[in-house]
């Protein structure tokens, strides 16, 4: 079939008009940075002039602003497999790292060891790195994590999609295989909730953090989500102990006490205007069914590695295997090319030190833009286009 006849089918084509796309141009960064859905627009528009505007600080309390980080964790709790009581919206991945990295060491008293995959997003290692500069644990960055795993494990920390290569880890053998030797694990869904199937609770997963800007459409900075299993609940403990953590936390108690459940994962005052807008993306993608998603995405990245197999140079870096919603490839001038995209309307991103990285959500992208895509690439590399000065300069965000 021609990328027209598979848009002509695609039963998902209805909801590219769900979103604000830029006329002219193929967006595959949405793996970095999810578009605006149209009624996020609505919905804040409303927040700030009823809610904010007209009834200000009583709407904590008659738009249920307090209750929006159980409420909108209760969404996202589907799409991962978990218990609504399970999840909770709050700060970001970073922060949430700490927390449960932190709240993991304590309960496996006697063991110090964090494991972390060497090749994850950095931020991973680097808020273990944080725990251990003070004296709490040690981190292991391993090629093998899986291998690594001994009697001084606590916790293994590891997403579940590469962000750079979107190899696709087995979250139910992984995980097993942590429980085997005593530890936790810490799964990162920044690269696949919203895009791929999940399954915390079939798995017997432990903790999970993922973030709220990418497939879920939550907006630049969107607030992340932390879940913890009903199992550890009562016995976990973090020590970011802000007062929305509190079990009481309009009694302004003089000491802390944990609220009951996924609650005490809280921290500090919930960011409103954010978690209405995540709360728009979270119900989108929920409406359209991860399934049917995940189908569509594993139709589209084909459909771009057969277009692109014959361009020089070009090496795909994904595994053909599991994977995720988003392709890598190498080239020796993989920046240059990504300006050089950038400037025909082609927007992916490029990771150190020769990544070009194509997100391909499924929710708005076509087979037609796909192929148009592959196309201009080919086209850059051919003509050598990228190799302007401008191409070549780098830029703080890249």
């Amino acid at each position: 079939m021609t990328p027209e006849q598979l848009d002509a089918a695609d039963e998902l084509a209805f909801a590219r008009d769900l979103f604000a796309l830029p006329e002219g141009v193929i967006y595959l960064d949405g793996n970095s940075l999810g578009p605006l859905p149209h009624a996020t627009t609505a919905r804040l528009s409303a927040v700030i002039a009823e809610e904010w505007g007209g009834d200000l600080i009583t709407s904590w309390n008659r738009h249920d602003w307090i209750g929006a980080p159980a409420r909108v964790g209760a969404k996202i709790a589907p799409l991962i497999g978990a218990a609504a009581d399970e999840v909770i919206v709050a700060d970001s991945v970073s922060v949430n790292l700490f927390k449960l990295l932190a709240g993991a060491l304590a309960m496996r008293p006697g063991r110090r060891r964090i494991v972390v995959a060497a090749g994850d997003f950095p931020t991973d290692l680097y808020m273990a790195q944080g725990i251990a500069s003070l004296g709490l644990a040690e981190v292991i960055a391993a090629d093998d994590p899986v291998a690594a795993l001994d009697d001084r494990t606590a916790v293994l920390l590891l997403s579940q999609v590469n962000y750079k290569t979107a190899a696709l880890a087995d979250m139910a053998t992984v995980t097993a295989a942590a429980h085997r030797a005593g530890a936790l694990v810490l799964w990162d869904l920044s690269h696949s909730v919203g895009a791929l199937p999940v399954d915390l609770g079939g798995a017997g997963a432990d903790l999970a953090v993922g973030c709220g800007y990418k497939y879920l459409n939550g907006g630049p900075g969107a607030p992340a989500f932390a879940f913890v299993a009903r199992r550890h609940q009562a016995d976990f403990r973090q020590p970011l102990s802000g007062w929305m953590g509190h079990a009481a936390p309009f009694a302004f108690a003089g000491d802390y006490e944990p609220a009951p459940g996924i609650g005490r994962l809280a921290c500090g005052t919930p960011p409103i205007l954010s978690l209405m807008a995540l709360e728009v993306g979270v119900e989108l993608i929920a409406g359209l069914g991860v399934d049917r998603l995940a189908a569509k995405s594993r139709a589209l990245t084909e459909l771009f590695i057969t277009a692109v197999a014959d361009i020089p140079g070009l090496t795909l870096a994904s595994p053909m295997g599991p994977r995720g919603s988003h392709l890598a490839f190498r080239h020796p001038n993989a920046y240059a090319i990504c300006q050089a995209l950038i400037a025909r309307g082609v927007i992916g991103d490029f990771r150190d030190p020769d990544i070009l990285r194509f997100g391909f959500a499924p929710a708005y992208l076509r087979f037609a833009d796909v192929a148009a895509a592959a196309a201009i690439l080919a086209e850059i590399v051919a003509t050598g286009a990228w190799d302007r000065p401008e191409f070549h300069a780098r830029q703080a965000v890249t």
